[in-house]
């Protein structure tokens, strides 16, 4: 087989694959929309056309050791301090389980380092050629994609500096 083949076969596949749950995220979102009479906070998502985050008193240093524990605390070390600040905990704990996942997955690492301090969280080691991915930039990771657009539309933010990822959550 060619790598033109292969590339094909591939891209074939993952149409396959998302066929299925985009029919039914277009299902339930249509049912929604005809539905009407929804109770709040369900009406938000169909009524609101962007992101309406839901916030509330979190920790740092607890969000990004949930979001390690997903993944399995042996690939995800974290240590430091954490600081109490409000913002929407759930979707911020699964941007930092993106980003640590995409570290992961893209720098060929067994395991990261995570070192919380305060309202910064620095993500350890990135390789070169996988920073551009877990910053979004490279759009070959959609949750690592999302999690830095959701940091910063939260009013954080999130660079890379030498091997390390920082995220600043405000």
């Amino acid at each position: 087989m060619t790598d033109d083949s292969d590339f094909a076969r591939l891209v074939s596949l993952a149409c396959h694959d998302l066929r299925t749950p985009l029919a039914t995220v277009h299902g339930f979102a249509t049912t929604l929309v005809r539905g009407g009479g929804l109770e709040p906070p369900a009406d938000r998502y169909v009524a609101s056309g962007r992101y309406d985050p839901t916030m509330r008193e979190a920790d740092t240093l607890e969000l990004a050791q949930a979001a390690a524990a997903r993944l399995g605390e042996d690939r995800v070390h974290v240590k430091g301090t954490g600081t109490a600040f409000e913002t929407d905990a759930a979707a911020v704990e699964r941007g930092l389980g993106a980003l640590f996942q995409s570290a992961l997955r893209h720098g060929g690492l067994d395991e990261v380092e995570v070192e919380v301090d305060g309202e910064e969280i620095r993500l350890s080691p990135v390789t070169p050629a996988s920073a551009p991915v877990v910053l979004g930039e490279d759009l070959r990771d959609l949750g690592a994609a999302v999690a830095v657009r959701l940091v910063r539309q939260l009013g954080g933010s999130v660079a890379v500096t030498g091997e390390t990822v920082e995220i600043r959550l405000a």
